[in-house]
């Protein structure tokens, strides 16, 4: 894991992503590339007669905001000990990240536990889980580190989802100092055991420990975010379970709980 990608925009949770992106670059010694994708499209600015006028001015607007936040992010990171570069893409934030993304080993996007819209960063989330197949840092707003040295909590129901995430985190989890693999007691039975799961990373050379919860349901986010909080994580792994329906990500109950209300960052595979 050495090519991190951050999603730039001047929004609550900026400084947050920020911070967490240059913690995880710098813990794996790798890349950081920072995106602004502008979603701006001129043909949408014409409306007959006064149209190109309109085209000017939001063209304006928009090439001086972005100017100025392409020089507040090279003042943050002036004096950062990390490998950076900055690009542009006239695309809305999903297709640009996802334009971007071929090469990458992981995203670092907000939550929706913030105080802005939360239908913003959902659809972000949705529509890049849905088209990349690339692993993603979910920061909440109000955190400012990811601790990738902490306690890491993976959330495991035997699923493919679940092996996904669990695969794709072994390079942050070989940097955890402890693994918790925590399993929430259903009605049905877990296709791979979270045994399973404990003798795969154990062929990584990663030590973990099953933690085996029981809960109604209706209440796996919540024994979840009560489990990360007896543990004391630092983040936590876990599949993000949906569907997709016209280039729209729905999520099931838990995921949009845990992108809601997770109080550390996650690290999401769908």
């Amino acid at each position: 894991m050495k090519s991190v990608l951050l999603h730039i925009n001047d929004d609550p949770g900026l400084e947050a992503r920020l911070q967490a992106a240059l913690d995880l670059t710098r813990a794996v010694d790798g890349h950081l590339h920072c995106l602004r994708s502008n979603p701006y499209h001129p043909q949408m600015a014409f409306d007959g007669v006064t149209g190109m006028s309109v085209m000017y001015d939001i063209a304006k607007m928009t090439y001086k905001a972005d100017e100025e936040l392409w020089k507040r992010i090279e003042k943050r990171l002036a004096d950062e000990d990390v490998s950076w570069d900055y690009s542009e893409e006239n695309a809305d934030a999903s297709r640009g990240l996802t334009r971007c993304s071929a090469l990458m080993d992981i995203i670092v996007l907000s939550s929706a536990s913030g105080d802005w819209d939360s239908a913003i960063p959902l659809g972000i989330l949705g529509e890049v889980l849905f088209d990349t197949r690339v692993p993603l840092l979910v920061q909440p707003d109000t955190v400012k580190k990811f601790n990738v040295a902490g306690p890491a909590v993976v959330a495991w129901n035997g699923s493919f989802e679940a092996g996904n995430a669990l695969r794709s985190a072994i390079p942050l989890l070989k940097l955890s100092s402890d693994v918790h693999i925590v399993t929430i007691a259903e009605d049905k039975d877990h296709d791979l055991p979270p045994l399973d799961a404990c003798e795969y990373l154990s062929r990584h050379g990663i030590k973990s420990e099953v933690h085996e919860q029981q809960a109604e349901k209706s209440s796996v986010d919540t024994a979840l975010l009560s489990t990360v909080e007896t543990l004391g994580a630092g983040y936590l792994v876990m599949g993000a379970y949906g569907h997709g329906r016209a280039r729209q990500f729905l999520f099931g109950g838990v995921t949009r709980s845990m992108f809601k209300d997770s109080p550390v960052p996650l690290i999401v595979s769908h």
